[in-house]
């Protein structure tokens, strides 16, 4: 029996730490149009929708091949949002579908390869969600806090590890991958739940492009790839 997913892109108009983000340029093309295009691809995702207030992502989306049934809320659109809202209000806008993904295009570095590795280890897991992960940079193992007299306080107080190489492995979330069954998900209203399983992305492809100098990182990693 077959299942279908939507991909939903949420790209609003407004951003403060890099204003107008989703519609720069990078590598010829809008920071957006690497997200859809991946989505595009992808063999798994039966539908490519962008959710935006915005009269200008709607278009240049529109022109990459991307769907965009609605215009978003206002109500949806500011700094206090949340991403689940959108991804529920996108989903009354265009039900019937088995399962969801959140593709943030801030994260313009995950392949349709990522999307379809992802959907199947949903899948084959049974479970309800997965997410995209990559290697954490710095282990909490080797972190503290700082009580009021300045002394520190491990934050894993009975992990005695010395050297680096006697870490255990810890991931984080890098943003770029949310899959869910909607049934689950319009119940849960969270992609993360005790048996959301992970699909694991290298580090070089888990940029989150955030502020002025993500942008320049990427444009590095860009330019570096067509050398």
């Amino acid at each position: 029996m077959s299942s279908s997913l939507l991909a939903i892109i949420p790209a609003r108009g407004g951003s403060k730490g890099l204003p107008r983000k989703n519609i720069l340029p990078v590598g010829g093309k809008p920071l957006i149009a690497w997200t859809i295009t991946a989505a595009l691809e992808a063999s798994s995702i039966d539908e490519v929708i962008l959710s935006s207030d915005d009269d200008e992502t709607i278009k240049l989306a529109s022109e990459w091949g991307c769907n965009a049934p609605f215009v978003r809320p206002a109500s949806l659109a500011s700094d206090t949002a949340s991403s689940i809202d959108v991804v529920l209000h996108a989903l009354g806008m265009c039900p019937g579908f088995d399962y969801v993904a959140l593709l943030q295009p801030t994260s313009p570095l995950r392949t349709s390869l990522d999307i379809d590795d992802a959907f199947k280890i949903l899948n084959v897991s049974g479970a309800n969600s997965c997410v995209s992960m990559c290697l954490a940079e710095e282990s909490p193992f080797w972190m503290y806090r700082l009580r009021e007299n300045m002394q520190l306080e491990s934050l894993f107080p009975n992990q005695n590890v010395s050297r680096r190489q006697d870490l255990p492995p810890v991931y984080v979330l890098n943003g770029a991958i949310y899959i869910a069954r909607v049934s689950w998900l319009l119940q849960s209203r969270s992609f993360i739940s005790e048996d959301c399983v992970a699909h694991i992305m290298p580090r070089e492809r888990s940029l989150d492009i955030d502020t002025a100098d993500d942008f320049e990182e990427l444009k590095r990693v860009i330019g570096d790839r067509k050398r």
